[in-house]
């Protein structure tokens, strides 16, 4: 192969590889920590789900940043036994908007891409902080390492 032909060839590779798509936004599957067996998780069923209400699920592997969310306007299955779904989210900076939480992947929902913005989905600062406070133990084994109540959802519409 001539040195030519492979500089081009380098070139091409590297020009494509700066493009960055993330998971943001595509669906995921929720889970919780199994209470029969510890360090193991299990589904969250669509039964378990509060209509009207955020769920954020923490460890799930169908995202790169293992997070999943579900708005309180998401779709419910009609099937109670079915697995809840939601999309992967990421945690952002307060204040950024839909500038943090850009969606990249052109196979998400429209209604996704169009409505994601960062927005406060657990409790307000103030409340995290306490309860990390309070009980870490506790506080780690329900959120993990996060420390923001700020993550990349769908704004709600009343």
């Amino acid at each position: 192969m001539s040195a030519r032909l492979v500089i081009v060839l380098s070139a091409a590779l590297l020009a494509s590889a700066c493009e960055v798509t993330t998971q943001l936004g595509q669906e995921c599957l929720l889970i919780k920590q199994d209470p029969d067996r510890p360090g193991e998780s299990t589904a969250i069923l669509e039964r378990e789900i509060l209509a009207g209400q955020d769920f954020i699920s923490f460890g799930v592997t169908d995202c790169e940043d293992l997070v999943c969310v579900r708005d309180a306007n998401f779709a419910k299955d009609p099937n109670p036994e079915a697995q809840a779904k939601g999309y992967c989210s990421q945690d952002c900076v307060e204040g950024s908007g839909k500038s943090g939480c850009e969606v990249t992947d052109t196979g998400v929902a429209e209604s996704i891409r169009n409505g994601i913005t960062c927005r406060s989905l657990l409790l307000d600062q103030a409340s995290l902080e306490r309860l990390r406070q309070e009980d870490p133990v506790a506080y780690r084994r329900t959120f993990g390492e996060n420390n923001s109540p700020y993550f990349c959802a769908v704004t709600l519409t009343p």
